[in-house]
């Protein structure tokens, strides 16, 4: 089949299937809510792992390992935060472990937990808490109402569009880039089968279709859209969430 002819219909773009609902509250959960606890269970038994028979000087690799993620996320948020700042060390470590391994857990044939809005949105609606707690904790009721009429009342507004755009996009630009290069992989897979069709460079082994030019091409593409991407993504959205709730 030529490449121009690829069906408009197969380029429909969803959002997460519902995997099943829970009879008698039909409740539907979706693949999100499945990855997510997937994603919980593989992190809490790394956890159980890295950090079974602790001794006071590290003796195993396990040992080693573990000490060196948290004193680098400690010195992350050190860093970007500031030593006062320090009880949202486990939080930033959650955040971007969630994140990362919400976006690489498509390597394994998964759907990308951060290519769903909800979650994102979740994310920044628990940035945007976070960042009226510490100004309220440090400004006082009052003072944090003041701070939208600054420099000049007439601005009021303006500012509570910028403070309610902060978690926004924070959320869409994490799902943004993470979603979009799942559609972009989606469509050149798509292209390459009709490529190797209209190459006759497909072949049938029974039930089984293979297409010559999909063999390796989409590898590559998923190390940076899913590994490299997904990482760095994870790591912009720690960094941001850190920069605002440090904002006080």
């Amino acid at each position: 089949m030529p490449i121009q002819q690829i069906s408009t219909a197969a380029l429909d773009i969803h959002g997460p299937k519902i995997v099943f609902t829970i009879p008698g509250i039909n409740w539907k959960i979706t693949e999100t809510v499945v990855v997510g606890w997937i994603i919980i269970v593989l992190i809490f038994a790394l956890c159980i792992f890295l950090t079974r028979n602790l001794k006071r000087s590290p003796e195993t690799k396990r040992q080693v390992i573990a000490e060196y993620l948290v004193s680098s996320v400690n010195n992350l948020v050190r860093q970007n935060m500031g030593a006062k700042y320090m009880k949202y060390a486990p939080y930033i470590a959650m955040l971007i472990s969630y994140a990362a391994l919400g976006s690489l857990i498509s390597l394994l044939g998964l759907r990308s937990m951060t290519a769903d809005v909800n979650t994102t949105l979740t994310w920044g609606v628990m940035t945007f808490v976070l960042i009226t707690y510490e100004k309220f904790r440090s400004n006082g009721f009052l003072g944090y109402f003041k701070s939208y009429t600054q420099p000049v009342p007439v601005i009021t507004p303006i500012n509570i569009i910028s403070e309610v755009a902060t978690p926004v996009s924070m959320a869409f630009r994490l799902f943004g880039n993470i979603a979009g290069g799942m559609v972009i992989t989606g469509i050149i897979y798509m292209a390459l089968a009709a490529a190797s069709s209209a190459l006759h460079l497909s072949f049938a082994i029974g039930p089984f279709s293979i297409n010559v030019l999909q063999v390796g091409i989409p590898a590559v593409l998923s190390v940076y859209f899913d590994l490299f991407a997904g990482c760095i993504q994870a790591y912009i959205f720690a960094t941001l969430t850190m920069v605002n709730v440090a904002q006080d």
